[in-house]
């Protein structure tokens, strides 16, 4: 629960902004991923023993490698149906998927969007707005030193049009999934993270010109164990 204090920020904070133009992803650069690992040198039970939530992080930043692979397991498909690695209540897939980046090789500061189905990234918006974020998510500057941040978004008319008003819950059991992969492939690589749920939610939208049917559901900085 937000204290008054945290409240009062995050409602300066929203009161200030001029609300942005909503992001459109289609015209953007298209980044090919490399293909995930399907092999670990560590046991499950190994890294569920090891998983824990990081806020502070060592030097240096991720390889491309090292970001497909926590991508894909939040959200790649495993199967030629289209079955991903999280699952989602009638196969609907209600998650979007964002990475915020600041330090990873081979890709420019930014916000990308995730696509599943071609193990892609898509370029949205060619700029460092990770202290937007961090403004948003009442001021957290861990997110902003992240090396990169993922941004867990969901479309709730997907789910909506087969379950009707139990929609919600499904769509938040389901980014509950995905974030605990993330955690675990964060782990397995000797990567760090914690699911963040404390922001105001009309200020991450604005801060990442996310699109208005886009609700953000949670936020996971990753970066390099200290």
């Amino acid at each position: 629960m937000l204290s008054g204090r945290s409240t009062a920020i995050a409602a300066v904070f929203c009161s200030a902004l001029i609300v942005p133009e909503p992001a459109t992803a289609q015209d953007g650069p298209v980044i090919a991923l490399p293909g995930p690992s399907k092999v670990s040198g560590v046991s499950l039970e190994e890294t569920l023993q090891a998983r824990r939530s990081v806020r502070e992080f060592g030097g240096g930043g991720l390889s491309l490698p090292e970001l497909a692979q926590l991508l894909w397991a939040a959200q790649g498909v495993t199967n030629p149906q289209g079955y991903r690695t999280a699952p989602s209540a009638g196969a609907l897939y209600p998650l979007e998927l964002y990475v915020l980046v600041g330090d990873v090789e081979a890709l420019s500061p930014g916000l990308y969007r995730y696509r599943p189905e071609e193990h892609q990234l898509l370029l949205v918006r060619d700029e460092d707005l990770r202290e937007n974020l961090s403004a948003a998510a009442l001021f957290q500057r861990w997110i902003a030193e992240a090396p990169a941040v993922l941004v867990l978004a969901a479309v709730v008319e997907r789910t909506a049009t087969k379950y009707g008003d139990r929609a919600p819950r499904y769509m938040h059991m389901e980014v509950g999934h995905a974030a605990q992969n993330i955690y675990l492939q964060a782990t397995a690589r000797g990567l760090g993270t914690t699911f963040v749920g404390a922001f105001n939610d009309r200020g991450v939208s604005e801060a990442l010109y996310l699109q208005a049917d886009h609700t953000p559901l949670g936020l996971m900085p990753i970066g390099r164990l200290p």
